[in-house]
């Protein structure tokens, strides 16, 4: 990695940083970390800002969780995935139900980088993988 490289890296990591309120990202912090930057323009500061983007876009992804199903599901279980995300991540945790018919039954969720798969669309793909 490049000097040039590394400071940007660190500069968008220390942006970050500054981003939370007790743990939180903050939307008033991430504005208060934009102006800064509009006003005290860094060195490389589109390569600053994408890095700084990056960071935050993964930040909500690890905060929030897509839950595919194929058919209809009750509030009292999104309402239980959600305490129960919210339990092994170790903070509340935002969801979001999409309707996926291409699922045929169950449900797939996304949190961050991670997926859970408990539908027979994916159960089928794991049989003709392994044929």
């Amino acid at each position: 990695m490049s000097a040039a490289s590394k400071n940007i890296t660190d500069l968008a990591r220390q942006l970050y940083k500054l981003s939370f309120d007790n743990n939180a990202l903050s939307s008033d912090r991430v504005a208060g970390v934009l102006e800064y930057v509009e006003k005290h323009a860094p060195a490389n500061s589109m390569a600053v800002l994408k890095a700084y983007q990056r960071l935050i876009v993964a930040e909500v992804a690890r905060n929030r969780a897509i839950i595919e199903h194929a058919g209809a599901v009750s509030d009292t279980t999104l309402s239980t995935i959600a305490n129960a995300l919210a339990q092994k991540y170790g903070h509340p945790v935002e969801t979001i139900s999409q309707s996926n018919p291409a699922l045929i039954a169950g449900l797939r969720i996304r949190i961050g980088d991670d997926i859970y798969e408990s539908s027979v669309a994916g159960q089928l793909a794991d049989l003709a993988a392994n044929v």
